[in-house]
């Protein structure tokens, strides 16, 4: 019976230990996360400020900002969409169309930080897209679910469209099948 007790004993200290650890893991990627985009968005303050524009951003360079407030989303984005970059912010892709030019521009997040609030996006709702040279505003038209290998919500658009991607199910445990999008339209 002793020896069952000390098993579970060294078993609990050691469940305990890599809770912990990953507890520490959580903060360092939430820290982080922080760290980076407070340097992004300093940096976008400091072009608006000077009235930089970058015609072609090189990536890893900070586009802008996104918010929906009625979600309480507000995220950095950044060019490129490696996984690097999706674990701090929301990607532009790169084949895209840049805020302020005709076209779709396509931004990418993770479901599981940045973009786990579009699980309740609706029609209508507004989203800012603010750069170093203007703020963007943009309704919300639609929304769908689609298989990762349609490309077609990529293509370009006649207009000002803003395409939002992200995995789905929201819920779903590990690489999930599925992708969310929501298209916008630009207002005037």
């Amino acid at each position: 019976m002793s020896l069952i007790r000390e098993t579970a004993r060294r078993a609990s200290w050691v469940l305990l230990g890599v809770g912990i650890l990953l507890l520490v893991y959580a903060a360092y990627v939430v820290i982080d996360a922080r760290i980076y985009e407070a340097r992004v968005l300093r940096r976008l303050a400091q072009d608006r400020s000077a009235r930089v524009a970058v015609p072609q951003p090189v990536e890893g360079a900070g586009i802008g900002a996104i918010r929906i407030g009625r979600l309480g989303l507000s995220a950095v984005v950044v060019q490129g969409e490696s996984e690097a970059i999706l674990q701090r912010a929301v990607g532009h892709l790169v084949r895209t169309a840049l805020p302020g030019n005709e076209g779709n521009v396509v931004l990418a997040g993770h479901r599981d930080t940045l973009f786990r609030p579009l699980k309740d996006i609706l029609e209508g709702d507004r989203i800012t897209l603010q750069t170093a040279e203007r703020e963007f505003e943009y309704v919300v038209e639609s929304t769908s679910i689609v298989t990762p290998t349609d490309v077609g919500v990529i293509e370009p658009s006649g207009g000002h469209t803003l395409t939002l991607i992200t995995c789905f199910p929201f819920y779903y445990v590990g690489p999930a099948p599925k992708r969310f999008i929501v298209v916008a339209r630009q207002t005037e």
